[in-house]
């Protein structure tokens, strides 16, 4: 829900961006311009970075007391995985890829779904709590196997800060090599799930002619009326 209510804080300057591979699939299908995307993603990268940092910051004195004030990457008392993702002990590499894309992938399709004006959408004002209550399923679902980052930002700047920290530079050997992965996959999947809902759904709709204006409302109940039927 923290996701919700950093669209509702930024959405109506940048559209609540903080993601950089919801941005990189909005570039390529025509929903922002590319010469936003240095500045979106650059944004993205140190906002997670100075929020790594807040939250070490105010839980200092906690870390420093957990674990006789070793921090740790692995084991029972490892406290790296607070701000990276870490793939669990059976994971292979290739498994934890999938992982990443698939679940990506699905966070794209419906994310493209929600702010889609010929689809049902959502209704104007309640996209953030979609998006919001998405990432609870997703993550609920896909998370077992290494914690469902589907962001690169989200997962690369606070590894890096925990490698600059004190957790040293084993945060990006840990996991056989796991950190290009919460990095790589979801950029792969942003662009495989956005590419499904354009030539599955997108390219499927009717065009906007006075025609289907009319049938649809003749025949079709509206969005408002469609929601309280279900």
């Amino acid at each position: 829900m923290a996701v919700a209510m950093a669209i509702y804080v930024a959405g109506g300057v940048s559209g609540g961006h903080i993601n950089p591979a919801v941005s990189l699939a909005m570039c390529l299908f025509g929903r922002m311009k590319w010469f936003k995307l240095p500045f979106y993603v650059g944004a993205q990268f140190l906002g997670a970075f100075v929020g790594a940092a807040t939250v070490f910051g105010i839980y200092y004195d906690g870390l420093m007391s957990f674990a006789g004030g070793k921090l740790l990457i692995v084991g029972e008392n490892a406290t790296a995985h607070i701000f990276a993702t870490y793939p669990a002990p059976y994971l292979s590499l290739a498994n934890a890829f999938a992982d990443q894309v698939v679940a990506t992938m699905i966070l794209l399709i419906i994310v493209f779904a929600i702010f889609d004006s010929r689809n049902l959408g959502a209704p104007r004002g309640l996209e953030p709590i979609a998006i919001g209550l998405l990432i609870i399923v997703i993550a609920s679902s896909l998370g077992l196997n290494s914690g469902c980052a589907m962001n690169p930002a989200r997962d690369l700047s606070p590894r890096l800060f925990t490698a600059l920290a004190g957790w040293g530079f084993e945060v990006f050997r840990a996991g056989n090599n796991f950190w290009w992965i919460p990095v790589v996959g979801p950029l792969v999947g942003a662009v495989i799930g956005g590419l499904i809902y354009v030539l599955v759904i997108e390219i499927h709709h009717p065009e906007p002619d006075s025609v289907f204006k009319t049938e649809q409302s003749e025949d079709k109940p509206e969005k408002y009326e469609l929601s309280v039927i279900m």
